[in-house]
């Protein structure tokens, strides 16, 4: 008999197989293309939403949608694998002086770049490493304040009713949402900013069993279409009470979008030190070095 080398549950992802986009309102689009695409060095994509009151921006195989409207803020943190954090550092730093007078702001860290976006969404970039796998270039987490004593509840509603296998540790519920890509509920002391409308998107395996649990609690927000539904409140599963709010977006596997190859740009090309064949970059690590 063969022995097992390999700790299998490392690859373990449970019903949620991606999280596929973050979607917040912002202002101004001249602002935003600033800071996500010139000063992140991310991708505006270049075949879908190109008009001047919207706009999606690639991060790997993920995306951040960024509609015109009243500023959205994330109630917590954006983790990000960025492939190289001093280029970053320069590209952010050009920023600086077309972003003055927002809530622009960047810091290094021990081992991170934390980033402030000019409607004051946080970031936190990190190289590739061993806990984000292949990841070269992607969004692979999401931080979120919640209220003391909500994110045990909060895992429960994850494993209960999304079927995924969230954890419940020292005050966090960790929910694995996609190729080392994980939600983070950290319970805080200090206020949570009420609900202002952002949303997540995620793509699930089991399409219709989550859908059921959420529409015997009466939790559906809307019904989009046949392969997408939503919902905002997470709740006890056992008493119902309403735990924390977060728009959710669920798309089936057979979602029309699922899958569909994103162009991520080299953003260390410029026209005057052009080189050929580098345009793009990959969102995954050279698995063979």
């Amino acid at each position: 008999m063969a022995t097992n080398r390999y700790d299998r549950t490392l690859e373990d992802t449970g019903n949620i197989v991606a999280l596929e986009h973050v979607n917040v309102r912002i202002p101004d689009q001249r602002l935003a293309t600033l800071f996500y695409v010139t000063g992140l060095g991310l991708t505006r994509d270049p075949y879908l939403v190109t008009g001047v009151t919207n706009m999606w921006i690639n991060a790997g195989r993920s995306q951040f949608h960024l509609p015109t409207g009243d500023p959205q803020v994330v109630r917590g943190r954006i983790g990000l694998v960025m492939p190289d954090l001093e280029g970053l550092q320069r590209r952010l730093d050009s920023v600086r002086k077309p972003l003055a007078g927002t809530s622009f702001d960047f810091v290094s860290g021990d081992g991170h770049v934390d980033v402030t976006c000019p409607w004051g969404n946080r970031f936190r970039c990190h190289p590739p490493n061993e806990r984000f796998g292949r990841t070269a270039l992607g969004l692979v987490q999401l931080e979120l304040d919640v209220p003391p004593d909500c994110a045990e509840g909060i895992s429960r509603f994850y494993r209960e009713i999304m079927d995924a296998p969230a954890e419940f540790v020292d005050g966090e519920a960790r929910v694995p949402v996609g190729y080392r890509q994980t939600l983070v509920f950290r319970e805080t002391q200090q206020p949570v900013p009420e609900f202002d409308g952002h949303h997540i998107q995620i793509y699930v395996a089991d399409f219709s069993g989550p859908y059921g649990r959420l529409t015997e609690r009466g939790l559906v927000s809307e019904e989009s279409n046949q392969f997408q539904y939503r919902f905002e409140a997470i709740v006890d599963p056992d008493s119902g009470s309403e735990l924390f709010v977060l728009d959710h977006e669920i798309r089936s596997l057979t979602h029309p979008l699922f899958a569909r190859p994103l162009v991520n740009r080299n953003p260390d090309q410029t026209n005057s030190s052009f080189d050929p064949g580098h345009e793009e970059r990959s969102w995954a690590l050279d698995c063979r070095t």
